[in-house]
């Protein structure tokens, strides 16, 4: 066990320009006691997955608007496997059709967060819900 704080990467996938919920998400988390890394705009599955890896982070938190959730996760999520990063964490938020929260949670989102959630819930959930990375 490790007496570091949970290490979360929050990532703008895709060509989504909003990024003011991505930005406050990641001071409130860091505000609640997490480290964290904001990968900024308009990242690739492999440029989040790269970050994630060399960050060494317990949690991938997305930001997506842009609607293209169900192409860019799925990716991210293949691609965490595949580098060894199968036990991180993955959350989504943003615009996310209730009929596309379940496909996610089958392909391995553990949490999906629309508007209206609040840092506190996004905290909460994290710090039950996160394994920290053995170093």
């Amino acid at each position: 066990m490790t007496d570091r704080p949970l290490k979360v990467l929050i990532a703008k996938p895709g060509l989504d320009g909003h990024d003011r919920g991505a930005k406050v998400l990641a001071r409130g988390l860091r505000d609640e006691g997490f480290e964290v890394v904001y990968t900024g705009l308009r990242q690739t599955p492999d440029m989040i997955v790269t970050a994630a890896l060399q960050e060494d982070v317990d949690v991938v938190g997305m930001s997506i608007l842009s609607g293209a959730h169900m192409t860019l996760v799925p990716r991210v999520l293949d691609l965490l496997r595949a580098r060894g990063m199968g036990d991180v964490l993955v959350t989504v938020g943003g615009i996310i059709p209730d009929d596309d929260v379940e496909q996610l949670r089958v392909a391995g989102v553990a949490g999906v967060f629309g508007p209206g959630t609040t840092i506190r819930e996004v905290a909460d959930f994290i710090r039950a819900n996160a394994t920290p990375r053995e170093a």
